[in-house]
């Protein structure tokens, strides 16, 4: 057994230390069976080619053993690890509310949905799901969809990207870029937010939010068009996607696959419909599905899925501006300070504020230490809430032992299932095709590893 590694080095043949674990051997490029006959080898002998860690097309750092007959896929396995930060762990040793600020920071491209699974979870527990304001669920969604429409676009930006399209790149990141924009308006951040809090979020709309997403809308609207004028019909990209990594309902039903690959195979799975939560039964958007079970077909159902987002932001935003209201939960034992007036400089608490609470009021300044430096305490429980994320089923898991930290917090992130489908989709195959296959997948390495 030979094994092949591709670096930015010299050519090198086997020596005499390379015996033990076979032959191993550097090269840099060139037509195939020129560089075996160089190096005494015969072409037709099998190979093992380490793809990743550190790789442009393994979205971050996967690694892919691949066991390759020519240019022929043989066997394919997914090593996993690499990113691994301790986040569930670490979590135990915060208070509730300090752990948005960590389950944020997993799939760093679908943060809103980690931070909203992660507190519906701990409501459940704390048995104060109906009494979340409506507004701030309507927010909730408004920024899950937000992210979703996001997601899809680093999915197809980078995916073009690898397939040597980099006007789908930069179109891609263009309207993710108006997205982003939106959501640092409203949160302060770009990614990583912390912005949804047990109980609601940590503020409301600021001024002249909806006009700007309003505004934004139609602009990302047709960065969309634009993206399926040079996709959909391109005889290149249908050349490099159809019946590519092909995952059939059955093996997905098998993998505990989800998301838009598992739709890719007709079946209108969707947590939104089927399980409702944060008021998703109000709104009118479809579920996308395709039937080709392909790379095609999941590149076509993202493109759907924006547009569906954007059905579902624009009736968010005429809610939101319809009913003002709360954003915070009501009872202040768990209520994280959520309408503080803001400074003239728009970073930190006014001098009202301020004097308010510290000086008309001794058991509110108490109250309020408290809550930030120890926490709300969350009674012996435990509970599981799934919602849709833009890759799939994202759970969350929490056990409380009635003190004011997770007993366990743990997360059940589509990518890390997803990315078994790797050996089904990619065995049998040509080796390009392991890079389409994958980026159909669309893994994100901080959600797999955690």
């Amino acid at each position: 057994m030979a094994t092949y590694t591709h670096s930015a080095g010299v050519h090198s043949t086997p020596g005499a230390d390379d015996l033990a674990e076979g032959h191993v051997v550097n090269v840099q490029g060139g037509d195939w069976d020129q560089e075996m006959g160089e190096l005494g080898m015969n072409p037709e002998e099998r190979i093992v080619l380490n793809m990743g860690p550190q790789h442009p097309s393994t979205h971050g750092v996967l690694r892919l053993i691949l066991e390759l007959d020519g240019e022929t896929v043989t066997e394919a396995r997914a090593g996993i690890g690499y990113l691994h930060t301790g986040i569930e762990k670490n979590m135990e040793f915060r208070t509730w509310t300090q752990g948005v600020t960590f389950c944020t920071r997993m799939d760093y491209l679908t943060p809103m949905f980690q931070e909203t699974a992660y507190c519906l979870a701990i409501e459940k527990v704390l048995g104060i799901t109906a009494d979340i304001p409506e507004r701030a669920s309507a927010i909730r969604v408004l920024m899950m969809e937000l992210t979703r429409i996001s997601s899809h676009l680093i999915c197809l930006g980078t995916g073009g990207m690898e397939m040597g399209a980099t006007t789908i790149m930069t179109i891609g990141f263009r309207e993710r870029e108006r997205i982003l924009s939106v959501i640092e308006n409203i949160t302060g951040l770009r990614m990583n937010n912390a912005y949804v809090r047990p109980g609601g979020v940590a503020s409301d709309l600021p001024h002249g939010a909806i006009d700007k997403i309003r505004e934004t809308v139609p602009q990302v609207r047709r960065g969309i068009g634009e993206l399926e004028r040079l996709l959909l019909e391109n005889p290149i990209l249908k050349g490099r996607t159809k019946d590519v990594g092909v995952l059939s309902l059955t093996g997905c039903t098998a993998l505990g696959i989800t998301g838009p690959v598992l739709r890719s195979t007709g079946l209108p799975h969707d947590l939104r419909k089927l399980s409702p939560y944060c008021g998703y039964e109000k709104y009118d958007f479809d579920v996308v599905t395709r039937t080709g079970a392909d790379a095609y077909d999941r590149l076509c159902i993202r493109l759907d899925e924006m547009r569906e987002s954007l059905r579902i932001v624009e009736q968010v935003t005429d809610e939101l501006q319809r009913n003002p209201g709360p954003v915070m939960v009501a009872d202040k034992r768990i209520a994280w300070p959520a309408q503080l007036a803001v400074g003239g400089d728009g970073m930190g608490n006014s001098l009202d504020h301020i004097r308010e609470i510290m000086g008309t009021s001794m058991e509110s300044l108490i109250h309020h230490f408290k809550l930030v430096t120890e926490g709300f305490r969350v009674p012996p429980g435990q509970a599981y809430v799934a919602v849709e994320s833009p890759k799939g089923e994202l759970g969350c898991h929490v056990v409380a032992d009635g003190g004011t930290r997770p007993y366990r917090a743990h997360f059940r992130d589509p990518s890390f299932n997803n990315l078994q489908a790797v050996a089904a989709m990619c065995e049998g195959g040509n080796l390009a095709d392991v890079i389409v296959a994958v980026a159909s997948i669309d893994p994100v390495m901080g959600g797999v590893d955690r």
